[in-house]
């Protein structure tokens, strides 16, 4: 799929707001591709995002060669390209994740404490949050999580384990029955094509691109109760049905200046555009008011971009803010800057599984245009608090996503196609509800238990208003387990998925699909690739050996992956 019309180039636009270079980070440029014709390694990985790195980077732990291609010119996906600070679970800073990825975190704190001037207050905070966002508390700019991954896998370029191609999209496969035996990589702007081999490959491509490519068996969309049993499952499976994709963005507030860019072309459309939802949305998507995900009455918002209290309702402003100016020395910047990615920014007129080219770039070029009218509208119409409308003083802030039109690199993907798995987890495994009806309980309080786990997450099951015209879906989950079935597919033997594309549900992808559960998940598939290539076993054989299997996950849990949640 072509998507050079979409992605934006790196670029850096000059302001009194100071910010850090990132360190150099070799890889595979047009120059170098000109001395040969494909790679080969132990393992090739499809897609640089938080999933293929994980994967990356546990793979290389233990001695295995790589290739990991992407498609921008940044690694990272939802932390960096895609411009969304890590959504976790409230036990996130002693467990419930890796140590790879709480090592990652504690890098992303170390390199405010080391490269920017923070306050005393703020650099003495064991859990230093950048930004003081209420989302998360880890809210901090994308150029930290890309120089945090830069130096994760610099010696491993450095010694030559690993080659990274940026700026390279998987084309094509040679697949020979139940085997991948090659992918094709096209560089983004030569066009020139590299061949990779290894035994295995690993798809962490944001969508899911390599299963219909090697012809991988999979799903998409929402599938029907009759199939599942869930209880929020539609009773018509859709399988055109997915969460809806967000253009993600980043603004700092100047007082007393005007920021105000120009009337969005499709600002008219946006403005009156009142989303065709069942149960209904709350009115106007551009307004200060959406509808409560849980309970889906209307609830209002505010929105005070100097971080102010707006009563009792959430100041959207602090919501996913990255920098909290007062966490650094007085005069260091202007304003805060607060990351864009809210309900009234989700896109949902269009599917980008299986699109084609021009669709694919004409959704995101509307997805764009919504983003950049909710800009329009906070700098000249949103309701203020003292009675005025619009804050001219909204500055768009392209450098920190790294992009000449200021929106992220890539859409925030939230849902892709699914393999078909030896397993698949369902709502009755890690719903709160539909768990206690299977267990007895008055309340379920604890997930399905799986003999075959390998890795630990959670998040409450969150999916967003879709492009089947549901509303939100949004329920309480277990603490739950990452089964190893999920991650193989039925038939194919060496092609393993590493991020969204696992064997979830509809349903259970919006609990398994953030940030560290997506770490997980790839941290555990380069683990298996390296297991089986060390003991000369196919993937499912550890599953289906016992002692391989008992192997594999006292393995895991010596390099820091817990595979079940502490009592």
């Amino acid at each position: 799929m072509n998507r050079r019309s979409f992605i934006g180039q790196l670029s850096a636009v000059s302001g009194t707001v100071l910010t850090t270079a990132l360190p150099a980070f070799p890889a595979i440029d047009a120059v170098s591709q000109a001395l040969t014709t494909g790679y080969t390694a132990d393992v090739v990985i499809a897609g640089g995002g938080v999933g293929g790195c994980a994967a990356a980077l546990s793979a290389l732990r233990a001695g295995k060669t790589v290739v990991m291609t992407e498609e921008t010119d940044w690694i990272g996906g939802q932390l960096t390209q895609q411009g969304v600070p890590p959504d976790e679970h409230l036990w996130i800073e002693t467990h419930g994740a890796t140590r790879l990825y709480r090592q990652y975190r504690n890098a992303v704190r170390d390199y405010y404490r080391q490269h920017y001037p923070l306050t005393e207050a703020a650099r003495a905070q064991v859990y230093l949050n950048p930004g003081d966002g209420a989302v998360s508390r880890l809210s901090h700019e994308p150029r930290v999580s890309l120089a945090v991954l830069h130096q994760l896998l610099a010696p491993y370029l450095s010694a030559g384990k690993l080659t990274l191609l940026l700026d390279h999209r998987v084309t094509g496969a040679d697949v020979q029955g139940d085997r991948v035996r090659a992918l094709n990589a096209t560089h983004r702007q030569t066009g020139r094509v590299l061949t990779l081999t290894a035994p295995y490959f690993v798809d962490a491509t944001e969508l899911g691109d390599l299963l219909p490519m090697t012809n991988t068996e999979f799903v998409t969309g929402a599938e029907s109760r009759a199939d599942t049993r869930e209880l929020h499952a539609p009773e018509q499976a859709d399988p055109n049905n997915v969460q809806a994709f967000t253009m993600c963005f980043a603004m700092d507030y100047v007082p007393g200046e005007n920021h105000v860019i120009d009337k969005p072309r499709e600002y008219d459309f946006w403005r009156s555009y009142t989303p065709a939802l069942k149960p209904a949305w709350s009115g106007k998507l551009l307004s200060l008011a959406y509808a409560n995900p849980k309970t889906l009455t209307p609830k209002t918002l505010g929105f005070q971009p100097e971080g102010a209290k707006t009563g009792d309702v959430l100041n959207l402003w602090n919501y996913r803010r990255i920098i909290s100016r007062a966490n650094f020395e007085p005069g260091f910047y202007r304003g805060d800057i607060s990351n864009v990615n809210w309900p009234q920014n989700d896109y949902a007129l269009g599917n980008l599984i299986g699109a084609s080219a021009n669709e694919f770039a004409r959704h995101v070029d509307r997805a764009k245009q919504l983003s950049l009218s909710l800009l329009y509208w906070l700098q000249t119409d949103v309701p203020r608090p003292d009675g005025g409308q619009g804050w001219p003083g909204l500055r768009l802030r392209p450098d920190v996503m790294g992009t000449a039109d200021g929106l992220a690199k890539y859409p925030y993907i939230r849902e892709a196609r699914r393999i078909k798995p030896v397993f698949r987890v369902l709502e009755e495994h890690v719903g709160a509800d539909n768990r206690a009806l299977i267990t007895g309980q008055k309340t379920g309080n604890t997930a399905a238990p799986f003999a075959d786990s390998v890795g630990i997450g959670y998040y409450h099951i969150d999916l967003h208003p879709s492009t089947g015209g549901n509303n939100y879906i949004d329920f309480g989950s277990l603490p739950f387990q990452i089964p190893l079935g999920a991650l193989l597919p039925q038939r194919m033997e060496n092609l393993l998925p590493a991020c969204k594309n696992i064997g979830t549900t509809h349903i259970t992808n919006g609990c398994y699909r953030l940030h560290p559960v997506e770490w997980s998940i790839g941290e555990a598939v380069g683990a298996l690739i390296s297991f089986s290539l060390d003991r000369n076993v196919p993937p499912r054989a550890v599953r289906e050996k016992q002692t391989l299997l008992t192997d594999f996950q006292q393995q895991l849990r010596a390099q820091g992956i817990d595979t079940q949640w502490p009592v």
